[in-house]
């Protein structure tokens, strides 16, 4: 016959840890209302939009001119560019924060 093995039960006592406090109903704590966005001023709005008119490389490279140029560049070859911007860039046309590309201080 095999010897019995001893168990560390066996050497020491077990122990069960109480529980502090007892029991508790916890009441659900009311849902934390989320903080409303910043809302976006008219101006902020048509940047963002040309922002991700530049970084959409579906219309083509924009390094080197302008965005008009490269939205009319993208519908002359078929490239169906929103509407909104031209839109956009016709409103605001003195405005080079309007009518230059993200990387206009970037040399080619």
């Amino acid at each position: 016959m095999t010897p019995k093995r001893d168990l560390i039960t066996d050497t020491f006592k077990v122990m069960k840890k109480a529980r502090r406090g007892g029991k508790r109903d916890k009441s659900p704590s009311p849902p934390v209302a989320e903080p409303e966005p910043p809302q976006l001023s008219e101006r902020e709005k048509d940047l963002q939009e040309l922002k991700k008119f530049d970084l959409d490389w579906k219309f083509g490279p924009c390094t080197g001119i302008s965005r008009l140029q490269r939205w009319e560049r993208a519908a002359l070859h078929g490239l169906n560019p929103p509407q909104e911007i031209k839109d956009i860039l016709l409103k605001e046309s003195t405005d080079p924060e309007y009518t230059q590309s993200l990387w206009c201080d970037y040399p080619l």
